[in-house]
């Protein structure tokens, strides 16, 4: 009978081992890839773009104004300058808020005040009488800014300019149609010898009382001793 053997089973099947032990884990955990960024443009460079912008914009406004003021005529010219003239009432070559809307009224443009505001603000310098810090201007609500643009004032080259820019780009019916009010008193539709004789004389024209009455017997295309809106646009346009 075969003797049983006594060697153990466990080494032999690999019982009784010592389980290898698990491969350690990595340290670092998984990071998901972040997504490409992209750099915008430096401030330095943001500046120095808005600066060139800035520069070139006040370049063509000046090539503009100064196109404008070589298509005045020399007529236009001393209007503007009657009109700064005639409202600077205190004659130091500067106009505030309330002389400025009747000055361009003169000259046929009736802005409403929002306009006369925003060309000051834009254009207009302060008072010195009142000056006005910039750090104190972002604290004042919308109607102290109002009012602190009614007091800025226009100097009368900045005025001149102005006035030529909108005299040139104004549409030349409108120029004759607001010529024809001026002469017009009253709204009667017709130009009559005494508004010709009252216009004549505001203007310091030396016009005698046969002189007048010959323009109008010229004009008058229907005998009615008076020039209506129609003769007078035909007047102008030759």
């Amino acid at each position: 009978m075969a003797t049983q053997s006594t060697q153990p089973l466990g080494p032999r099947y690999g019982l009784g081992r010592t389980a290898p032990p698990p491969p350690q884990q990595s340290q670092s955990h998984f990071q998901a890839p972040q997504q490409p960024s992209f750099p915008g443009p430096k401030p330095a460079q943001r500046l120095d773009a808005d600066r060139l912008d800035s520069t070139r914009r006040a370049r063509d406004e000046a090539l503009r104004m100064e196109s404008a003021l070589a298509e005045l005529s020399e007529e236009q010219r001393e209007e503007i300058g009657e009109a700064f003239n005639l409202f600077d009432l205190d004659k130091d070559g500067y106009i505030d808020y309330h002389e400025l809307k009747v000055a361009m009224k003169a000259l046929g443009f009736d802005l409403p005040k929002q306009e006369i505001l925003a060309v000051l603000n834009q254009h207009g310098t302060a008072s010195p009488s009142q000056p006005q810090p910039q750090s104190s201007q972002a604290n004042q609500n919308p109607k102290q800014q109002r009012a602190q643009q009614s007091r800025r004032l226009l100097s009368f080259p900045t005025f001149q300019t102005l006035m030529a820019q909108r005299i040139v780009s104004r549409d030349p019916q409108e120029e004759i149609q607001r010529a024809f009010d001026l002469f017009d008193e009253g709204g009667k539709g017709k130009i009559t010898l005494q508004d010709l004789t009252r216009v004549a004389r505001e203007l310091g024209e030396g016009l005698s009382h046969d002189e007048l009455v010959a323009m109008i017997e010229e004009f008058d295309m229907d005998g009615d001793n008076a020039i209506s809106r129609e003769e007078f646009v035909g007047i102008c346009l030759g």
